[in-house]
């Protein structure tokens, strides 16, 4: 029905159609969807909450003398050098050095590589503390600075994971609290967590990939970026319901965008108590509305989406497959639920607010010319299968 290059002549010229996909359904319903299709344009999508596979390449440009670092520690938080001279990777994972992790369980986990990339974002003074064993060329074997990311020649958000197809639900059927990346579970099944936008999330309403692919563009915490890969752990061969949803996580993206163009409301740092440190990020990703199939996919309510609830006192640490039941997106964000005849408490990781407000954001700046479309240069993969680790003895035994 229209064209990727049709679409962005109308965004160019500031007479765009474009929804989010919240507003969408409603709409379709009143209009019908073949007169939908042909008028709206663009359906933006997103979510906000925390994406532990994310991280980040700085470049720092060199220093006099010359050093090639091959230990690096930005605010005590050891950055990977392997790389050239001055090239850093830091994940949003790292922990401090230092860090008495759960040593005293349950660990507080109060600062790494994911608040050093909020703080990077934010134009915030860093340190960085380097070492090296010194070369003729790089002589140099010490250096302790203090900079922003406007001292640095490139920024760049490399995320091997993000924005996830559907998520399970967590829950603790154990006698003892327990902490976890979806936060504190309750004993005895008192309180469940997800993590997920459920209708306004990008890949729920792009089910088959067919317009979210590797060169798509993206809106990752406000600059503009793209999706360089199928995600790590993108599992797209699952069961589905009839309009597509996954009946648990499937899909996956790798994202990346300049950091310097990003705004500091959608990168925080994330403290999970007796987990670990992470990184909550802000993502929309715009689908144009090229056939009415492609805009009835788009029309997928929170009722429509289910969830898996999975025990992670025991179930999802020993991958045992086992699922208590399912519930939709519907039910979950009114709070609470009943599972076996018995009312449990509901409380989510992300922010559906905040993921409204990047889908409108996104909207506005596609609405007045400042966000054009591209078309994917290739499609992901729509039959993968996750693999487990094998794990295999070595010839001399067992590895211990």
């Amino acid at each position: 029905m229209k064209t990727y290059a049709e679409i962005n002549e109308k965004i160019a010229s500031g007479s765009a159609v474009v929804l989010n996909a919240e507003e969408v359904s409603d709409y379709v319903d009143r209009k019908g969807l073949s007169a939908a299709a042909k008028e709206i344009d663009v359906v933006t999508t997103a979510t906000f909450g925390p994406m532990c596979s994310s991280s980040c390449f700085l470049n720092f440009g060199q220093s006099i003398p010359k050093i090639r670092i091959t230990e690096a520690w930005i605010d005590d938080v050891p950055a990977y050098s392997g790389l050239a001279a001055v090239d850093m990777f830091m994940g949003a994972s790292q922990l401090r050095s230092n860090d008495s992790a759960n040593m005293y369980y349950p660990g507080d986990f109060r600062f790494g590589g994911g608040h050093v990339i909020e703080k990077l974002v934010a134009r915030q003074e860093l340190q960085l503390f380097a070492l090296s064993y010194g070369t003729d060329e790089y002589p140099r074997r010490e250096l302790r600075t203090m900079f922003t990311i406007d001292d640095l020649n490139q920024a760049v958000m490399v995320n091997p994971r993000n924005c996830y197809q559907n998520y399970n639900v967590a829950t603790n059927t154990s006698d003892r609290p327990i902490y976890t990346y979806m936060g504190l579970l309750k004993p005895r099944m008192q309180n469940l967590t997800y993590s997920s936008a459920g209708q306004l999330s990008p890949l729920l309403n792009d089910p088959y990939y067919e317009t979210i692919g590797i060169g798509s563009a993206v809106w990752l915490a406000g600059s503009r970026g793209h999706v360089y890969f199928e995600g790590t752990q993108h599992s797209s061969d699952v069961e589905r319901t009839d309009n597509g949803v996954p009946a648990e996580g499937a899909g996956t993206l790798a994202l990346t965008a300049d950091m310097k163009e990003m705004l500091p409301e959608f990168v925080r740092g994330v403290s999970l108590k007796g987990y670990g440190v992470s990184i909550a990020l802000g993502v929309g990703v715009p689908i144009p509305i090229l056939n009415e199939e492609i805009l009835q996919y788009t029309t997928v309510r929170d009722d429509e989406i289910k969830a898996e609830l999975i025990d992670y006192s025991y179930d999802y640490p020993m991958k045992s497959g086992k699922v208590i039941t399912h519930l939709t997106y519907g039910q979950l964000k009114r709070g609470e639920v009943v599972v076996d005849g018995n009312k449990v408490e509901v409380s989510s990781m992300s922010s559906y607010p905040k993921a409204l407000h990047i889908a409108e954001l996104l909207k506005e700046e596609i609405k007045s010319g400042k966000f054009l479309l591209s078309e994917p240069m290739q499609k992901l993969p729509k039959n993968k299968k996750i693999k487990s680790m094998v794990v295999r003895e070595g010839e001399g035994g067992p590895v211990r």
